[in-house]
Formats: C-alpha cells, sequence, structure tokens
C-alpha cells in the first residue's frame, strides 16, 4: 500500500470515528474521494440509521464543493454494501458516480454484503484494493465497530463490563455506601463510553437499591442508548427513574407475571421471558443470560455496556459472556465492602478468568484500564 493511500485511509477512519454515537446499530464508517492526482474532493460519514452512509455523503460534500466525482478514488473503512437495507446499495452509488477506484479497509461480516459489494464493482470496471486483515489500519477499523462485527460474526453483542472501584477492588462499602468512588473526570468518561454503546445492562438489585437513570448526562450525545433490565421476578417499579421518554427499555424476565408485564409495557417497556434451565431441564429461577445476548443480537444491538451489581457481574463473568473490562480504579483502599464481581470461589488459579490489558491511562486521579478477554475480538 502505497504511503499516500495510508494516509487517506487514516483520514477515511478519522471520519468514521466522528459519528461513533450516531450511528447503531449500523457501522460507523467514513469515505474520503480523491482525484486522480490525490487532492480531496470529498469527505463523509455514515449518519443515523436509515440515513445516508459514508459514501454517499463524501459524494454529497464533493458536490457542495463544485467537485466532479467522476474517475475518483473512494477511501472507505468497510466494504460498500450491496443489499437493499434502510438505504440503497452504496456501491451502485459509486457505480453510477463514475468512481474509477476503491481502497476499502475491511470486508463487511454482515453476509448480506461479504465480498458481494467488491464483485459489484469489479463487474463494473471498478478497480477494488482491500486491506489485508492483520493491518493496522483494518484492525483499527474492526475496533472501531467491534460490536456490529460482533453481531454478524457471533450473533450477540460486544458484552463491555464497567466497574468503578478502589484499588483494593471494592465498589461499594460494607454499608453499601459507592458514590463517589472515582472522580468527576473518571464519571464523565465513563458516561462518552456510554454514549458509544446501542444498550446499558443493569440488574434488578441496581435498580432498587440506587434508582438510576443509567442515561447519557455527563457528555453530549445524539441519541440515548436503550436500557437493558435483568429482573427474573419483575420487580422493576413503575415508577422507576429509569423510564425516559424515548428510550426503549427491554425487561428480560424468568417468571412470567402477565398483570406486571402488561403494566411495564403501558410504562413503554418490551419484557421478555427468558428462563433458565439446569442440566437436568429443572428450572432455576434466573433469567437465560446467553439466551438473552442472542435475543439482543436479533434487536440489533452491537455493544452492550454492563453496569451493573456483583451478582449479575458474576453471573456473566461465570457464564463465558464478558468480552472486556471497563475499570476505573481510585487511588484509595476501602478494606471490607462489595466485591468487583461475585462468583467462585475457584480451586486452582488455572481457573482464572484470564485477560489481556488494552490500554492503561490517567483520566483525571483515577486509573483507566481496558482489559480483554483473552483471546476476544479477532472477527
Amino acid at each position: 500500500m502505497l504511503a499516500s493511500d495510508r494516509s487517506l485511509s487514516t483520514a477515511a477512519l478519522r471520519q468514521a470515528f466522528l459519528n461513533i454515537w450516531l450511528t447503531n446499530p449500523n457501522p460507523s464508517v467514513g469515505c474520503v474521494l480523491t482525484s486522480a492526482d490525490g487532492a480531496i474532493l470529498g469527505q463523509g460519514n455514515t449518519q443515523r440509521a436509515g440515513g445516508p452512509h459514508a459514501e454517499i455523503m463524501a459524494m454529497r460534500d464533493a458536490a457542495a464543493h463544485g467537485y466532479s466525482v467522476i474517475g475518483a478514488t473512494a477511501y472507505v473503512t468497510l466494504e460498500p454494501c450491496s443489499h437493499h437495507g434502510r438505504t440503497g446499495p452504496c456501491c451502485d452509488a459509486l457505480i453510477a458516480a463514475g468512481i474509477n477506484k476503491v481502497v476499502c479497509t475491511n470486508t463487511d461480516p454482515n453476509p448480506l454484503v461479504s465480498g458481494q459489494g467488491f464483485a459489484r464493482l469489479r463487474a463494473a470496471g471498478v478497480e477494488v484494493e482491500v486491506l489485508c486483515p492483520t493491518d493496522p489500519l483494518a484492525i483499527a477499523a474492526r475496533e472501531l465497530n467491534i460490536g456490529f462485527f460482533s453481531r454478524m460474526v457471533r450473533k450477540t453483542p460486544w458484552v463491555r463490563m464497567k466497574i468503578a472501584a478502589s484499588l483494593d477492588g471494592r465498589t461499594a462499602l460494607h454499608n453499601g455506601a459507592s458514590q463517589w468512588i472515582t472522580g468527576e473526570a473518571a464519571r464523565t468518561d465513563g458516561h462518552a463510553w456510554r454514549a458509544r454503546a446501542c444498550a446499558v445492562l443493569t440488574g434488578i438489585g441496581t435498580v432498587l437499591a440506587d434508582k438510576p437513570r443509567l442515561d447519557v448526562r455527563l457528555v453530549e450525545t445524539p441519541r440515548q442508548p436503550h436500557l437493558v433490565i435483568v429482573d427474573s421476578d419483575m420487580q422493576t417499579p413503575l415508577d422507576a427513574p429509569l423510564f425516559i421518554a424515548g428510550r426503549a427499555v427491554f425487561i428480560y424476565a424468568a417468571a412470567q407475571n402477565d398483570a406486571k408485564a402488561t403494566a411495564l409495557q403501558a410504562r413503554g417497556a418490551t419484557v421478555i421471558t427468558l428462563p433458565g434451565q439446569r442440566a437436568d431441564g429443572t428450572p432455576t429461577g434466573k433469567v437465560d443470560l446467553a439466551a438473552m445476548l442472542l435475543d439482543l443480537g436479533q434487536r440489533e444491538i452491537n455493544e452492550l455496556h454492563v453496569e451493573a451489581g456483583p451478582r449479575l457481574n458474576g453471573a456473566l463473568v461465570r457464564d463465558g459472556l464478558v468480552d472486556e473490562l471497563l475499570v476505573y480504579l481510585a487511588p484509595k483502599l476501602m478494606g471490607q465492602g462489595t466485591d468487583m464481581a461475585h462468583f467462585g470461589p475457584l480451586t486452582a488459579l488455572a481457573d482464572a478468568l484470564a485477560l489481556e490489558f488494552k490500554s492503561t491511562e490517567m483520566v483525571g486521579a483515577d486509573l483507566r484500564i481496558v482489559a480483554r478477554v483473552a483471546g476476544r475480538g479477532v472477527f
């Protein structure tokens, strides 16, 4: 790949980053159009679901500046779509516009596209170059849309568990006090991670104890993520602050309660009953968490941001359903208190959940750690 091509593909990736909070459930994609001599004609990124994709926005940008894109090269971070979804096929739009070449960062994992966009472009005489999957730019573009790749490949969301704790791993004092362990900068940063997710997940214990809203307030966002509640016995109060106008709420229960379900639905919630079973077929009385993730995948949830208590955290870890941890460690010791995740006890160190540190960074006075379950994230 030429240095100029790499620079322009990097510019397309920067475009993709600009709308990471907007495009769900679609991937966040960027596009840069250049003339034969490498001059930038137009740039764009994917808009809200149902709106124009990156390629269309870049062509509109070029037109707004009075530039023709006939014979141009398109640098795009994901294969141009080839199917009729919420919008028409982008590969057809590029062909109709007279684009001469497409340099693409990644093949689309969506089985409705997955190479078909490239095939249609080539059939129309458009030159297509695709980066190697191990190229750092290709990896960075997949990381940006890791939830979309997860949903397309595994049929389940990417599960990121957020925890704020003291240096000795306590998320609350023995009496339940937890506000605030970390500082304002860490809390604001946590809201930015909430904002990029399709949905925030919590448990009924947190709903009852903390009466949270679990919306995005500390950073600007063009949309609020959906809310998912694991509520085995359907105890969510009808007057809970979490019912916010315009936000979808999904409540997963293990027991049928038609009257309560009807009342919750009147508040705007969607109630799904997914009872768990033991190996012998007897009910556990708990929600089947693996089935819940599959259901959320069908509901087009890409990234699931978990902010829950130690029991639900522990259940997700124990069932192997967590992909990544987002941990804010405060420079303080709290002694006896609430753990990050309640599971085990383990009988051998080899049974511990193996993690890989992806990043460590100071956020205000607190340390932010992103740690990924070993082997996860290769799509």
